[in-house]
């Protein structure tokens, strides 16, 4: 990064905490005189920050967390380190994190970083399997198990790699897996990885640990309500009568409604009510839209799963659908890999690049997206960020984090790993989001003006 462009990414911080600033003060009704009252700083320092040129001390901070009803961690900002819309971590670079794991006195695993970003919500690592089994035995006394991570789990692997995990019901299982073949895991879910006696070289594994929505602010929340009352936020999602009554049971309570009054608004007898909450009975079509309309909530918000789904999904690499994309020039062959419905906005794929001499912008998803080139070739990546063109080598083993909606496109010829995910946006904040409506969406994002017009210009 040059000095300007490091100067001017300390500038748009300024202004974005400025931003943040400036809605944390609408959110609370403080005009910037109120907020400078409270605060025994001026009006005019008020006004420095709210515009980025003036820094937000930790003293600033500490004494509005004192006397106002927000927390501390509400004035930061998470830090870009994306300012082109995308970041590179090289091979090279990646080769220099490598740390040996030991377990049971023993190497276990070799352990590299990929490319991590302040913006994304996966940790990625490249883990080489240390430890090698003559038998697919899960009870093979050399394999040492983890108690799982909070962190949901995709896993590529390459080469030839026992996958050992403990299904729902805790007994020991193993799979054998080999090159190009994927699972997902959920979190706390205990497993251990190893090569097989008679490979040629340690079976190695991608290993794209993630944090979906219950990290950051809402792993907080749970944390401040504290552990006996955040475990009542779980309901019983174990097959699709059960959860159906759980959102039924919990949505009712939610609104103080009686069984005797949701009979009345419904039409519905108080039997089949209860009978729908104690798992008994099923409603109909017609009964569901009656009960959503009853509760003030969407047909989707009292819906289960179409599937009920386990801890552990494998898909080996014939399993997956192959096609082409885009249709207009045949670019790449895609491939999917394993993948849960449970986690609707992480999609995982193997992308193979044809040499086609078009750099056309042909991909933009709108998610973030971690990228991986897995084959022995150079690719070259082409992209476009606040209207300016950048284009970069990416070497076998070079890793990328991209931002969502940046336009791309890979020319050459090679085959990459990528996994999207929908980060904290996606979902039920998106609807949110869309329910404000674009004309108002660049202030959710960054305020930037006061709640009223102190001069009433109407």
């Amino acid at each position: 990064m040059t000095l300007l462009e490091n100067t001017n990414n300390i500038e748009n911080e300024n202004k974005r905490i400025g931003s943040n600033f400036l809605g944390i003060l609408n959110d609370i009704k403080r005009r910037p005189v109120d907020a400078a009252r409270e605060l025994g700083i001026s009006v005019e320092d008020i006004n420095l920050i709210i515009e980025g040129k003036k820094k937000l001390s930790s003293e600033i901070i500490d004494q509005a967390a004192k006397i106002w009803p927000v927390n501390e961690r509400d004035f930061h900002i998470i830090h870009d380190d994306c300012i082109s819309g995308i970041k590179i971590m090289r091979s090279s670079d990646s080769e220099k994190s490598s740390r040996i794991m030991e377990r049971a006195g023993k190497p276990y695993y070799e352990y590299r970083d990929t490319v991590m970003s302040c913006l994304a919500p996966f940790r990625p690592e490249w883990i080489l399997e240390l430890c090698y089994v003559d038998d697919n035995d899960p009870d093979n006394p050399n394999v040492q198990w983890n108690n799982g991570h909070f962190m949901h789990q995709f896993t590529y692997f390459i080469g030839n790699v026992n996958f050992y995990y403990r299904d729902l019901n805790g007994k020991k299982k193993v799979a054998i897996m080999n090159t190009g073949d994927s699972m997902y895991i959920s979190p706390f879910t205990p497993h251990t990885f190893a090569t097989r006696s008679g490979s040629k070289q340690e079976g190695l594994i991608l290993a794209l640990t993630y944090g979906n929505k219950l990290t950051g602010d809402i792993q907080q929340e749970l944390s401040s309500i504290s552990a006996e009352l955040g475990q009542e936020y779980v309901l019983d999602f174990s097959t699709k009568n059960n959860t159906f009554s759980s959102l039924l049971k919990f949505h009712r309570q939610m609104g103080s409604i009686s069984i005797k009054e949701m009979s009345v608004r419904t039409k519905l007898s108080e039997k089949n009510i209860e009978d729908f909450e104690n798992k008994i009975e099923t409603p109909s079509e017609s009964q569901l839209k009656i009960l959503a309309s009853s509760l003030n909530v969407n047909v989707r918000d009292l819906l289960p799963n179409e599937k009920i789904e386990k801890n552990v999904i494998l898909q080996f690499h014939n399993e997956g659908k192959t096609w082409v994309y885009p249709e207009f020039n045949r670019h790449y062959q895609i491939h999917d890999l394993a993948s849960s419905t449970t986690l609707p906005y992480s999609k995982a794929l193997e992308i193979t690049v044809f040499p086609i001499d078009d750099d056309t912008l042909d991909l933009k998803v709108g998610l973030h997206q971690y990228i991986y080139n897995i084959g022995k070739s150079e690719l070259k990546i082409t992209w476009l960020y606040e209207n300016k063109k950048y284009e970069q080598i990416i070497h076998p083993n070079d890793s990328i984090y991209l931002k969502p909606f940046v336009p791309h496109c890979f020319e050459g010829s090679g085959s990459l790993l990528i996994l999207r995910l929908g980060g904290k946006i996606t979902g039920d904040s998106q609807r949110e989001l869309s329910f404000v409506g674009k004309t108002s969406v660049k202030r959710a994002i960054n305020e930037s003006i006061q709640w009223f017009d102190p001069k009433n210009n109407n």
